[in-house]
């Protein structure tokens, strides 16, 4: 697919509602000012990993496309707070907004987002340089279910408390890769997440007393990934599964402290390479593999299909 087939499309289907061209490499701005200009009624656009794209394309897409509602720009290299802000300000109906290792884009784009897509419900800011200075400003959100900050630049704990008290619909919150995240951090998210279900804490720094204030203080927290978490021993892990009343699954690769082969009441847990299934948990313990999986999203190939993604054997 090139730039003169994606303009070809746009200008014969201007009732475009999805387009979709990730790992597009070859794609310029020509083909993303193309669909602005013919589909000002298009509602999605995912174009991640397009190293071509740039903030003039950007620019279009928030002067033209008013009923965006879903965005993705992940490893897109070359946009920047310039191209972010324009879409902020011109597509004030966002639902979702994924971005993943935008280094060019800071807490300026974030604010952006915050002050002007009050309806925004996923937010995604994986590997870009967002500090809690930006992070802050999500605490407008009040429709906010998902919140992505895996790894990004700097992110306190004060913050993070910050945005679980306030954004009372927060359902999932992905903190992996965020090695200042604390015990007390996970005991305010226990505490005051009424509505949390998933909680992701990879490479955290924390120990078992956040398990354990989980499963004592959390009474809807169904998923808990603690993951590389070196801190985490089988004092944690039973614990969590005496006491929660909603865990469903419970991540628990390379805590190299669990060990001991136990048993909780309701669940038999062996420290082996494997998943281990009850009627009740899931427990996920790749305890002492060496290799590490890679998970990648599946799309809708609406305007085009471009490349579609392997996924590791389940």
């Amino acid at each position: 697919m090139s730039d003169t087939g994606v303009c070809v499309l746009a200008f014969k289907c201007p009732g475009l509602l999805r387009y979709t061209a990730y790992r597009c490499k070859q794609l310029s701005d020509t083909s993303i000012i193309a669909v602005a200009s013919h589909c000002p009624l298009l509602q999605k656009v995912h174009v991640g990993n397009q190293d071509k794209l740039t903030d003039e394309g950007l620019k279009q897409l928030g002067s033209k496309c008013r009923e965006l509602k879903d965005i993705h720009f992940g490893q897109c290299y070359k946009i920047s707070d310039e191209g972010m802000i324009v879409i902020a300000k011109g597509c004030l109906k966002l639902q979702r907004i994924y971005m993943q290792e935008n280094k060019l884009v800071t807490d300026q784009s974030v604010k952006a987002f915050a002050e002007h897509c009050p309806e925004l419900q996923y937010v995604g800011f994986m590997g870009c340089s967002v500090t809690s200075k930006g992070v802050i400003h999500l605490t407008k959100l009040r429709n906010l279910s998902s919140l992505d900050l895996r790894h990004i630049t700097e992110l306190d704990n004060e913050t993070v408390m910050e945005i679980v008290k306030r954004c009372k619909n927060l359902s999932s919150l992905n903190l992996c890769l965020n090695w200042i995240i604390n015990d007390r951090c996970v005991e305010v998210i226990a505490k005051e997440g009424q509505n949390l279900k998933e909680l992701y804490l990879v490479s955290c720094k924390i120990t078992d007393y956040a398990l354990i204030a989980i499963g004592r203080y959390s009474m809807t927290i169904e998923t808990v990934d603690v993951g590389w978490c070196k801190e985490i021993t089988d004092q944690g892990a039973t614990l969590i599964a005496q006491s929660s009343k909603s865990l469903r699954y419970l991540g628990l690769m390379r805590c190299d402290k669990v060990r001991v082969v136990y048993q909780v009441s309701f669940l038999h847990i062996s420290v082996v390479n494997s998943l281990i299934y009850s009627s009740s948990l899931l427990i996920y313990m790749y305890v002492h593999h060496t290799h590490t999986h890679t998970h990648t999203n599946t799309h809708t190939f609406t305007a085009m299909h471009c490349k579609r993604s392997s996924f590791p054997n389940q």
